[in-house]
């Protein structure tokens, strides 16, 4: 579920954070930049776990900040394929049963992975497993409730490229200034490539929600489903 992925990155440490253990400041920096974002094909940041090595600080001109190679290791969320996992119920749709961990929401069972046979039900919205008993004939509907326990296997994920397009002709960009009033500027941060926030974007043509990270799951085998029925 978790793994430590090795990362190097040039840290910037701010001007009123020199004061600070350069350690220190370097853990805030790497977790602000960071924490709850999504890496392209790496996964879900979590949160620091060491850093191995810290470079010589170097000073910029016009930049009062001192920028540092860093070699660190990252906690984070990423799921191996058939790993079993327990979440609760965040909602069901049409397109299927959408479970949350807490920190993480983009999980998704759609209908056909779900117990067979299953209907969804319009006017309570929610999924519905009719479950047959080998001893009897009756039918028995054993609901998704929200908000339930529900144990599923990981059957596949993806990723979507969500970092925004930059405008290739920028407003007030001219021939002395190539960047425009919106390039960066001495003593700006800036995430590292392949970093996006762990909301999803629509894109620029107000399109549908783009999400960065998303899993895909199955119950449709014994044992897995919500935790009641197995109790």
């Amino acid at each position: 579920m978790f793994v430590l992925y090795e990362m190097t990155q040039d840290v910037r440490i701010d001007p009123v954070n020199l004061g600070q253990d350069r350690t220190e400041a370097i853990t805030n920096e790497l977790n602000q930049r960071l924490s709850n974002r999504v890496m392209l094909n790496v996964g879900l940041c979590m949160a620091l776990w060491d850093i191995k090595s810290i470079g010589a600080g170097v000073i910029y001109p016009g930049d009062g900040g001192v920028h540092s190679k860093v070699v660190f290791r990252y906690i984070v969320f990423r799921p191996f394929q058939d790993e079993i996992m327990v979440g609760k119920i965040k909602n069901c749709t049409p397109e299927g049963v959408h479970v949350t961990l807490g920190y993480f929401d983009d999980i998704l069972i759609t209908p056909e992975c779900l117990q067979y046979p299953s209907k969804f039900d319009e006017r309570e919205q929610v999924w519905i497993w009719e479950y047959k008993a080998e001893d009897d004939d009756e039918v028995h509907e054993m609901y998704m409730d929200k908000g339930e326990g529900i144990k599923f296997r990981v059957t596949g994920e993806s990723f979507n490229d969500t970092t925004p397009i930059p405008d290739t002709n920028p407003q007030g960009a001219s021939k002395n200034d190539p960047q425009g009033s919106s390039g960066p500027q001495p003593g700006s941060s800036k995430a590292p490539t392949g970093v996006q926030s762990s909301a999803g974007s629509g894109n620029d043509a107000g399109g549908p929600l783009k999400i960065p990270y998303s899993i895909t799951g199955s119950i449709n085998e014994p044992g897995l489903g919500l935790m009641s029925w197995w109790s």
